[in-house]
């Protein structure tokens, strides 16, 4: 059905592509969208990172773009990643939070989950949605997504199948991401059991066990460990589809926590940073031996896969004609014995709780982003163009010459990679219904945040940016004409959500 009305839009529209004699499907760029899961502004060397190692994706910023103020289009998984594939931000986004839509039943249990699939997944994107990848599958693109869905429970019309996506392989649902090595991932709509028993990720360690014994944690350790399968299925995507244009969406869970990594990069940071106190595992999440080492393994294992992908481009012949994009969905973690304070990992910004993930302060939803495409992006260049994840969508648009069959609330940000006269956003909106309830604002150098909505609080602060990157100096009182101003933005910007989890009573939903 949303197929049929994209193609009627179609008829009704400008064409949809260029199909001038000089443009051919081989001529048209390979595009790679890489995700990766909290991962901080400051954890990437090439964003200032002094412990934990990233030469492969710092060889991507030196080849081509480094942003320094990309923003998320929210702070935590599902909101962010619907704000990029429906171009649409967090005021006017179907998906405005994280949503483990409890009235199915005890979504929870994983032993359910996995005799039940209707009790996986998160609260679904609706069939009218036209997504970022139903748009290049009209123009000619193979589209694959390879990583963490979060936008769709099985059997659902928010499967990535049915919003656009010729494969899928991965985690359907973010809880079960809640362990590295599950029971089953999805291929589209067939499960694939894998060889791992079912281990809860609230399990501990056993009330004899000794936490200083690597023993104790075996059973958080297991047989097929879903980010390397996840990342042989992307380079299997690649290969199939090196002769046609292809769009790989590659939704990594790394580094989000639980603290699972490969035992040859754990013992690597074991010697790097010494010996360290375990992590208990409260929280629901896995107990760890060395969760600083663990962590710091995770990212260069992320790093040392987009590197195995670059490897893989430049063998197949693909490198020159591929636009790579790197980003992350949200800031840095503060849960499941990931001590990001330690590696300071959403530098410059505040890192700790309340200033992280969950939250609409820079070190929330400000994120790394590196573009790389050889002979069109400069090679070293560094943007301070303001954008966010709802731009992407228009800017693939403009780069295949496509015209969007819906309202879009980004920018293209096409004309800063190709070095040309950018126009700027008057300014980013948010909304973030979870964490108390918050709203912000980006407006040039302004920087305003709402918190406590569901309390009634309406105040605003307000942050210089140019000043105060870490948001201590307050500055509302001093400028009341433009606190105004930033309250009819917050009035104008803010659409009823249609699902009543994500409603404001303050705002008047």
């Amino acid at each position: 059905m949303k197929r049929l009305f994209i193609l009627l839009l179609s008829s009704l529209s400008f064409a949809f592509y260029s199909c001038s004699s000089e443009s051919s499907e081989s001529q048209k760029p390979n595009i790679i969208y890489i995700l990766a899961d909290d991962l901080g502004y400051g954890e990437l060397g090439s964003y200032g990172q002094k412990l934990i190692e990233t030469p492969n994706i710092d060889k991507l910023a030196a080849g081509g773009m480094k942003f320094t103020q990309h923003y998320s289009g929210a702070p935590v998984c599902a909101p962010a990643r619907c704000v990029l594939l429906t171009g649409k931000h967090s005021g006017n986004a179907h998906i405005r939070g994280n949503d483990e839509w409890k009235s199915r039943g005890d979504v929870w249990n994983f032993q359910a989950m996995f005799d039940d699939p209707n009790l996986e997944g998160q609260r679904p994107l609706p069939d009218s949605v036209i997504t970022l990848p139903e748009m290049l599958q009209e123009a000619g693109y193979v589209t694959g997504g390879v990583g963490k869905w979060g936008l769709g429970a099985p059997n659902t019309e928010g499967l990535p199948s049915k919003q656009g996506f010729d494969l899928f392989y991965g985690y359907n649902c973010q809880r079960q991401a809640h362990t590295y090595y599950p029971m089953h991932l999805w291929r589209n709509e067939e499960k694939v059991l894998l060889n791992n028993k079912l281990v809860a990720p609230n399990t501990k360690l056993s009330a004899d066990a000794d936490p200083n014994d690597e023993a104790a944690y075996a059973d958080f350790t297991l047989i097929d460990y879903a980010p390397d399968l996840m990342h042989q299925e992307a380079l299997g995507f690649i290969e199939k589809n090196k002769d046609d244009p292809f769009f790989l969406y590659y939704a990594s869970p790394v580094p989000h926590v639980p603290l699972q990594a490969p035992q040859r990069w754990v013992e690597y940071y074991q010697k790097k940073l010494g010996d360290e106190a375990p992590y208990d595992g409260n929280k629901g999440y896995f107990p760890n031996r060395t969760p600083n080492a663990t962590y710091a393994a995770m990212i260069s294992y992320l790093d040392e896969q987009v590197g195995e992908l670059v490897t893989q481009l430049k063998t197949l012949g693909l490198y020159e004609n591929t636009l790579i994009i790197f980003s992350s969905d949200n800031g840095p973690t503060y849960a499941g014995g990931a001590n990001t304070p330690f590696f300071d990992s959403a530098a410059p910004f505040v890192t700790e709780k309340g200033r992280g993930k969950g939250s609409v302060y820079e070190g929330g939803i400000r994120v790394p982003m590196i573009a790389h495409w050889p002979g069109h992006i400069k090679a070293g260049s560094i943007s301070n163009h303001i954008s966010a994840f709802q731009d992407v969508y228009p800017t693939l648009a403009e780069l295949i010459k496509a015209s969007p069959k819906t309202s879009l609330d980004g920018l293209s940000f096409l004309p800063t990679l190709m070095d040309k006269e950018q126009a700027e956003h008057p300014f980013l909106y948010w909304e973030f219904p979870e964490s108390g309830g918050q709203q912000a604002l980006r407006m040039g150098k302004w920087k305003a945040v709402r918190q406590n909505i569901k309390k009634g609080e309406l105040n605003i602060e307000l942050y210089n940016l140019e000043t105060d990157l870490q948001e201590q100096n307050n500055m509302a009182s001093e400028h009341p004409e433009l606190i105004e101003k930033i309250k009819a933005i917050f009035l104008e910007e803010h659409t009823v959500p249609t699902i009543d989890r994500f409603k404001l009573a303050a705002l008047g939903d």
